[in-house]
């Protein structure tokens, strides 16, 4: 466990400065402004909505940019990066020379990259939360404040976040196989918009290709409305779906293949 949590410390001294840990963080922050701004431009026309659509207009505009592309392109981006530091100092050999189980050391950069899209989809919540209500503050004629749905948004975020999960373990993988940038990226981009073209057309099987599962659960927010009340909705997620355990199954399957790799590449 110690060693566990050094090489997880290593790992945040390693990117702190890095565009990558800074993506996570500045990217939420931008969409989000850009979304006050926006509404706060247009507010004359929005004042008629209810606070429930005003909220899933909002919430929405920025889930549909973010999950549908930007965040599989960040979480390909964010996973090269971890990797890409030990193969551009050329450093894995002294890395596992270490007094520090390989295992640790494996763990310990997927999680790492784990924690930055969690911090990237928690920071999203908070904004979007966070910029809703200060709408409400300084546009008093949009309605922000008459509906809550913090608890839906979260269920929707942790939703979007096991989803992920999938295409964080391919691409980690893929950047251990790949030192390059052109590989792991060209196939992350690629596959990502294939993902949202087969999420998007509707395809029946869907769910069975990781790279789709961000869109699709973007897509379970529009269909979470229940009841005949549109002002006052009662919403509800369903979030383990066939296509989270997909994800839950291929995140567990290649990792476990990661770390056979690892010992492989950890003795040449």
């Amino acid at each position: 466990m110690k060693g566990f949590i050094l090489s997880f410390r290593s790992e945040f001294y390693k990117t702190r400065k890095t565009a990558a840990f800074w993506s996570a963080i500045i990217l939420p922050l931008a969409i989000c402004i850009l979304l006050f701004f926006g509404f706060f431009s247009h507010s004359d026309n929005l004042a008629k909505q209810p606070g429930a659509a005003l909220w899933f207009q909002f919430s929405g505009a920025i889930l549909g940019v973010m999950g549908s592309l930007l965040l599989p392109m960040l979480i390909v981006f964010i996973a090269y990066s971890v990797n890409n530091i030990e193969h551009k100092a050329e450093t894995w050999k002294t890395l596992f020379t270490l007094p520090i189980s390989k295992f640790s050391v494996y763990s310990a950069k997927y999680l790492y990259a784990l924690f930055l899209v969690i911090l990237c989809l928690a920071l999203f919540l908070l904004f979007t939360l966070g910029f809703g209500n200060l709408l409400a503050v300084v546009k008093p004629t949009l309605k922000f404040n008459e509906y809550h749905m913090e608890s839906f948004l979260a269920q929707i975020y942790l939703k979007l976040l096991l989803s992920s999960l999938g295409i964080l373990s391919i691409q980690f993988l893929l950047s251990l196989l790949f030192r390059d940038f052109l590989k792991p990226m060209g196939i992350g981009f690629a596959a990502t918009i294939v993902g949202v073209i087969l999420a998007g057309t509707g395809w029946q099987y869907a769910y069975l290709y990781p790279y789709s599962h961000a869109m699709l659960t973007v897509k379970s927010m529009h269909s979470a409305k229940g009841g005949n009340d549109q002002a006052m909705p009662q919403l509800a997620v369903d979030l383990f779906t066939k296509d989270i355990w997909v994800s839950l199954a291929v995140a567990v399957g290649v990792f476990i293949i990661g770390y056979f790799i690892i010992l492989k590449k950890s003795v040449k």
